[in-house]
C-alpha cells in the first residue's frame, strides 16, 4: 500500500504562485493535507476543505466548522474570508497545527493543486473518457478491464465536472497502475480545465449528441469542446473516436498522436455480437465468446470502445473477456429489474440520442406481455427543447408501447406529438410525479415490462415502489 503523499501549506501557496494565481498564507506555514473535501461534515485530520459556493449553500459559511472538524488546510475566497473573519479567525486560534490559504478565485485554485496532487504519481498509465453519452459506463467497462492487468484508480460515480474531477484525482494513492477518469463538461472552457489538470495518455470521446446543447449551443460547439480532451496531446498520446459520428473526421484532424477509430467496423477481432434481449450479448471477439451482460446497442458500442482501448494498451485478449463478463449495470443506466414486472431502468439521463435508443431496445424486445414507457423530461436542450421532444413523442407513438405516460412540463409537446400520431393505447400526461405513480399501480399487471427513461433531474426512480415486483 502506498503511503499516502502530503502537502505542506507552504508547498500549495508556492504551487499556485507558479501556476499564476496570487494566495495569502495564514496560520502554520508547515500545517499538512493529503485529502481534500467539499463537505464540512465530511472532514477528515489532514484534509484540505475546499470553500466553493454552490446554488444551495457556500462552503465559506462551514469554513469554521471544517476547522473544528480536523481540517488542516482550508482554501478560501479573499473576499469571503474577509467577511467571515469573526467566525473562522477564532477557529483558527484555537487550531495551532492548521492554515489558511486566501486566493481570488477558488475553482481554479483548486484545480492547481488537484494538477499537483496528480504529478506526485508520474507513474499512472492515464485514460481520460468523455462524450455526450456512455462517459461512465464505458470507464467502468474500462476500470473492469484493467483491473485484469493492475491497479486501478477511477472517479467515484460521475465526479467529472470542473470540481468532481479535482477532488477525484485527490483519490490517487499511488500504488495505482491505471488511472480511468471520466472528463464531463457542461459549458464551454470546462475540458480544456480537465485536460490540463490530467493529461491523459489515453483519451476516448464516446460520442458527439445534444446533451447540454442548451448550454454550449449546437452539435458543433459540442464536437469543439470533446476535442479539447486531446489539447494536452504532444504526439506520444492516442485518442480513440467513433467510426460512424457525424464528427469523426473533425475529432482527428489536426491532433497530435494516433487518434483512432472504434466501432463494429474497427474494433480489430470484432466479429459480430448475438442479442441477448435482456441478458445483454454475446461477443465474439479475438476468437472468444464473451459473454456481456449490459443490455442494447449503445452498451455493445461502449464495448467496442474499451475494447480497442484494451488492445492498444497491450492488455491481453483473455483478460480483457474477463473483464467485459465482469461489469454489472450501474443505478439507473439501463439496468434490468425482473419480477412481476420487469423493468428497464434507464432514468440517469437522457436527451435526444439516448431517448430514441431505449426505445429501440425495448422495440426490439421478444416480449409477451404489454409495454409500458415512462417517458420524462430532456433537461437542457434550450431552444431546442419542444422539437426534441415532439420528434420523442412521435417515435414513442410509432413505437411497440401498449401505454404511454409523458412526464414534466418540457413533455406536454411530446404527448401532444404522441396523440396527433394516432397514438391508440393508454397514453398520459403528468407533471406531478405522485400521479404517475397513481396511474401506474392501476394500469399495470403481472407481466409487464416498464421503461422508466428521463433526465437525472427527473429522478423517475422514485417511481420503483409503484411498480409490483
Amino acid at each position: 500500500m502506498a503511503e499516502s503523499v502530503f502537502f505542506s501549506a507552504r508547498e500549495a501557496k508556492s504551487i499556485l504562485t507558479a501556476s499564476g494565481l496570487a494566495a495569502e498564507l495564514e496560520g502554520n506555514p508547515e500545517a499538512r493535507y493529503a485529502t481534500a473535501t467539499l463537505d464540512s461534515r465530511r472532514v477528515e485530520r489532514g484534509a484540505l476543505f475546499v470553500a466553493l459556493a454552490g446554488e444551495k449553500a457556500d462552503g465559506h459559511d462551514f469554513a469554521a466548522a471544517a476547522l473544528a472538524g480536523g481540517a488542516s488546510v482550508l482554501l478560501l475566497e479573499r473576499s469571503a474570508l474577509a467577511a467571515r473573519r469573526a467566525a473562522i479567525d477564532p477557529a483558527l486560534s484555537a487550531a495551532p497545527e492548521a492554515a489558511v490559504i486566501a486566493v481570488e478565485a477558488v475553482l481554479p485554485a483548486f484545480q492547481a493543486l488537484a494538477r499537483a496532487k496528480r504529478l506526485r504519481h508520474p507513474r499512472l498509465l492515464r485514460v481520460g473518457i468523455t462524450g455526450s453519452s456512455g462517459k461512465t459506463t464505458t470507464k467502468e467497462i474500462v476500470a473492469s478491464i484493467l483491473s485484469r492487468a493492475g491497479k486501478v484508480v477511477m472517479n467515484p460515480g460521475n465526479l467529472n465536472s470542473d470540481q468532481g474531477l479535482a477532488l477525484s484525482l485527490f483519490g490517487i494513492a499511488g500504488d495505482e497502475d491505471y488511472g480511468v477518469f471520466e472528463m464531463g463538461m457542461n459549458r464551454r472552457g470546462e475540458m480544456d480545465e480537465l485536460a490540463a489538470m490530467y493529461e491523459p495518455d489515453y483519451a476516448l470521446i464516446t460520442n458527439v449528441g445534444t446533451a447540454h446543447i442548451g448550454i454550449v449551443g449546437s452539435r458543433e460547439a459540442i464536437a469543439l469542446e470533446k476535442k479539447r480532451v486531446f489539447s494536452r496531446f504532444d504526439g506520444r498520446q492516442t485518442g480513440f473516436v467513433p467510426e460512424d459520428d457525424d464528427f469523426r473526421d473533425f475529432l482527428k484532424q489536426g491532433v497530435p498522436g494516433e487518434i483512432l477509430d472504434f466501432g463494429y467496423k474497427s474494433t480489430a477481432g470484432f466479429r459480430g455480437a448475438e442479442d441477448l434481449g435482456l441478458d445483454g450479448w454475446a461477443i465474439d471477439w479475438e476468437g472468444l465468446r464473451v459473454a456481456f451482460p449490459l443490455v442494447g446497442r449503445h452498451s455493445l458500442e461502449d464495448a467496442l470502445a474499451a475494447l480497442s482501448l484494451a488492445a492498444r494498451m497491450g492488455i491481453r485478449a483473455e483478460a480483457a473477456a474477463a473483464g467485459l463478463e465482469a461489469v454489472r449495470p450501474l443505478f439507473g443506466r439501463s439496468e434490468i429489474r425482473k419480477g412481476k414486472v420487469t423493468i428497464v431502468s434507464d432514468c440517469y439521463n437522457s436527451n435526444p440520442e439516448s431517448a430514441e435508443a431505449a426505445l429501440a431496445f425495448c422495440d426490439s424486445l421478444d416480449w409477451k406481455g404489454r409495454r409500458l414507457y415512462v417517458i420524462g423530461s430532456m433537461l437542457e436542450l434550450g431552444p431546442d427543447s419542444d422539437g426534441a421532444h415532439r420528434a420523442l413523442g412521435e417515435s414513442a407513438a410509432h413505437s411497440k408501447a401498449s401505454g404511454l405516460i409523458l412526464f414534466g412540463e418540457e413533455c406536454r409537446p411530446a404527448w401532444e406529438a404522441a396523440k396527433a400520431a394516432g397514438f391508440r393505447g393508454f397514453l398520459h400526461f403528468e407533471t406531478s410525479i405522485d400521479r404517475v405513480g397513481i396511474a401506474l399501480r392501476s394500469w399495470l399487471r403481472e407481466g409487464d415490462l416498464v421503461l422508466l427513461k428521463a433526465s437525472r433531474g427527473m429522478a423517475l426512480e422514485r417511481l420503483l415502489d409503484s411498480i409490483p415486483r
